[in-house]
């Protein structure tokens, strides 16, 4: 076995030098890190013979081997949506958050009483996330919107008022929202049922909850207030995943009259970074809010009378006892919330609805230009993704397109429909 001194790289990287090394195997009792290892792991289930590696490469070798893999990928603009979209991540924010050690090396701010700017930071994403949805209750972020929409189901059942087996998903949610609902549901024993919430798909008694995406997949706008209607006639959870800019001109999730609304909040000035990570968010009525998965942080008083922030409610298994968890799988992007949420402020009320303003109204020209052209355009409604009818002439406008740099959609909505985000 190598020792640390032999890898310039390992020594600069791992903390034991060979001088510690030597004085822990001595505690132990062992005489090389080969006997530790004889000692420790069974004979039966190790491999005998060396990895086939190769010569180790040194940390500069490293990286050109890595640039030289990377050159090879071709790089497109991407305009497939699906929630993910191109942003301008402003300067100040880039400069003092996302490249500031003191901010991304967070992961969760358990010590609240050296905490306190991260803390205020992700209060005031959950404020921003509560304004957006007009809901009561919003938590410190998740990991991303498919994975908040299992949580909003797991939530869902939590608090639906009837034991009922089976789950509804709006057929025009993003197909990575359905796969991980449908993948989150299966060991539990819930049915999925994929169908269009606004026909004869939906039957709320049969239900514990439906999920709506808004606006769709496919760019279309729809109003859900009837259908939550009939969900909460029957005792059922309305659960809405949306698009944050586009609620900066659309009416809100809870004026829409749903109990939870969950979204991504990437393209608030977060870089698309090849699918991921980007902050997700959950907000929920207020009378829901023991529900709630994750953190949630709250504003209390010090003994001096100062107002202090802290960790108000923490529902993960590695806070309390594991049955008593509402969550197992959801993780906060603390770095991410922080950065979209000082988004927000960077451009305020007014200037998210000019951002939303502008997006639709290049969204509008296009589709306006496409008419004109002789192109059929699906959306009655929409706010920046057309689906356009390419018929039989869909596989060579993708191909051209890919070919001159641009990443279109192929909405599985229809036959022949080309999605533009």
């Amino acid at each position: 076995m190598k020792t640390l001194a032999e890898n310039d790289f390992a020594a600069r990287h791992i903390g034991p030098s060979p001088a510690d090394v030597e004085k822990m195997l001595d505690v132990i009792g062992a005489s090389s890190l080969d006997e530790l290892i004889d000692q420790t792991i069974p004979s039966s289930i190790r491999q005998t013979a060396p990895l086939d590696l190769g010569a180790a490469l040194s940390e500069t070798q490293v990286l050109e081997r890595v640039r030289a893999v990377a050159a090879k990928n071709k790089v497109l603009t991407s305009l497939i949506g699906q929630g993910y979209y191109g942003t301008i991540l402003p300067p100040v924010i880039q400069r003092n958050i996302l490249e500031n050690p003191a901010w991304y090396t967070a992961y969760t701010p358990y010590q609240s009483e050296i905490s306190q700017g991260r803390l205020e930071a992700l209060l005031n994403f959950q404020t921003m996330i509560a304004d957006l949805t007009a809901l009561e209750i919003a938590n410190a972020s998740l990991l991303d919107e498919a994975t908040a929409a299992a949580e909003a189901m797991a939530m869902a059942r939590r608090i639906a008022r009837w034991e009922r087996p089976a789950f509804f998903v709006d057929r025009d949610c993003h197909p990575q929202t359905i796969a991980v609902v449908q993948t989150r549901a299966e060991p539990l024993g819930w049915q999925i049922i994929v169908g269009d919430p606004l026909g004869t798909d939906l039957d709320p008694g049969g239900v514990f909850g439906a999920l709506f995406q808004y606006p769709g997949c496919s760019g279309e706008i729809r109003d859900f207030r009837l259908a939550i209607e009939r969900l909460h006639t029957r005792g059922a959870i309305a659960v809405i995943a949306a698009d944050p800019l586009a609620l900066a001109l659309l009416s809100a999730p809870g004026e829409l009259g749903a109990d939870i609304a969950i979204g991504s909040t990437q393209r608030f000035g977060v870089p698309m970074g090849f699918g991921g990570p980007h902050a997700a968010y959950i907000a929920c009525k207020q009378a829901h809010q023991r529900a709630l998965p994750g953190r949630l942080v709250g504003v209390s008083i010090d003994r001096r009378g100062r107002v202090a922030y802290r960790l108000a409610l923490q529902t993960r298994e590695q806070h309390i006892r594991r049955e008593k968890a509402t969550s197992n799988i959801c993780t906060a992007q603390v770095l991410l919330a922080v950065i979209a949420s000082m988004y927000g402020v960077y451009h305020g009320p007014d200037g998210l609805r000019k951002i939303a303003r502008n997006v639709h109204r290049r969204a509008a020209t296009l589709a306006a230009g496409l008419r004109v052209l002789g192109w059929t355009i699906l959306n009655e409604n929409f706010f920046d993704t057309i689906c356009v009818d390419a018929g039989d002439r869909q596989a060579t406008i993708l191909r051209r397109a890919a070919e001159n740099g641009l990443n279109f959609a192929a909405s599985s909505m229809k036959t022949g429909r080309a999605s533009l985000a």
